[in-house]
């Protein structure tokens, strides 16, 4: 199979979904209306496919693009504050090209990193519901089954994230402990596949939330440290210092 391929067809069906009435109607509201700063953006106002190599060994799960984020750039984390954390850190541990991510088309690289969530639609106030979660699960499924015969780790960000992931790994092939783990920041557990001897280190991490950061509870050097470890246990082990 052509996981290339493969992935950009499910990239491309990601981005058609109308399944959650609610997200749309934010989601396309938000693109007509418009932030007072991007006055002149033309806002992307579908659901945001994930980003970064079909080939990964590494990939992050968020919560959900951000209304005047992702929604208006059409990329994860790209052109809010929690993207400016997120790939600041990733740059900083050798996992991208350069620190920011402000447009689609701006030449960001990812190196060995997907970048994805388990709600494809920006939700008002940044919660979708549990509804909308497992609604949107199946694409977060097929995606982890395209990226598998590479993947070797995974960094959650957020306990929402974390109670999305952990379904979504199950059903793409992974044995799941039982009961579940819970999230907390700095959690690794260690994931066999069920045919085969094939293992995914699984990173917590609180999420890159303004909320987190402006309080203290989420630094970028903590953030870095979950990145570098995930790096590690991915086989990116030249992932140290900028891309």
């Amino acid at each position: 199979m052509d996981h290339s391929s493969a992935l950009a067809r499910l990239d491309r069906h990601v981005a058609h979904c109308r399944a959650c009435p609610r997200l749309v109607d934010w989601r396309e509201e938000t693109a007509r209306t418009r932030r007072a700063a991007f006055a002149d953006w033309t806002y992307w106002g579908r659901p945001v496919p994930g980003f970064g190599p079909a080939d990964a060994p590494l990939v992050i799960i968020g919560l959900a693009p951000a209304a005047h984020g992702g929604n208006r750039t059409g990329r994860m984390f790209t052109g809010d504050r929690s993207g400016d954390l997120l790939y600041q850190a990733l740059y900083d541990v050798g996992l991208a090209s350069q620190p920011t991510s402000v447009s689609i088309d701006d030449g960001l690289r990812l190196h060995g990193v997907r970048v994805t969530a388990p709600v494809h639609c920006a939700p008002p106030a940044n919660k979708p519901t549990p509804g909308e979660r497992d609604t949107c699960r199946p694409w977060l499924v097929q995606e982890l089954r395209l990226l598998r015969p590479a993947l070797k780790a995974a960094v959650v960000l957020g306990a929402f994230g974390w109670q999305a992931a952990l379904p979504a790994l199950a059903e793409a092939g992974w044995a799941v402990p039982h009961p579940r783990p819970g999230f907390a920041h700095g959690t690794r557990v260690a994931l066999h596949t069920l045919d085969g001897p094939e293992t995914l280190d699984l990173f917590g991490c609180f999420h890159v939330s303004q909320r987190n950061t402006f309080t203290g509870r989420l630094t970028a050097e903590m953030l870095r440290e979950v990145l570098r470890g995930a790096a590690h246990a991915a086989g990116l082990d030249n992932a140290s210092g900028p891309g």
